[in-house]
């Protein structure tokens, strides 16, 4: 009888074990698992940014020549030189 009772004893320790590794403890499977789904979004959001840092870096080698400065001004910002006249002429592009 004795045997009985003490393997029900350990059963029941583990089944708290293991409900409380998964569960309860702050290094829990739970909040491993929403802590590497921030890391790959988080990481997914590192590549982006990556990308967007590569092609301003490319746009300021560009920029670096004082025509290729004024036309960016000039598409971007809409600048002008002393008495001259900009039309800007929108087009728009959705069909009623």
């Amino acid at each position: 009888m004795k045997f009985t009772k003490s393997i029900y004893t350990y059963i029941i320790i583990l089944i708290l074990f293991i409900v409380w590794m998964f569960f309860l403890d702050t290094h829990s499977w739970l909040i491993h698992n929403q802590l590497n789904k921030e890391i790959n979004k988080l990481e997914l959001q590192k590549e982006a940014l990556k990308k967007v840092i590569k092609e301003d870096k490319k746009e300021i080698k560009l920029l670096n020549h004082p025509d290729s400065l004024e036309k960016f001004a000039r598409e971007k910002y809409k600048h002008k030189k002393e008495n001259e006249t900009i039309f800007i002429i929108e087009t728009n592009d959705t069909v009623n």
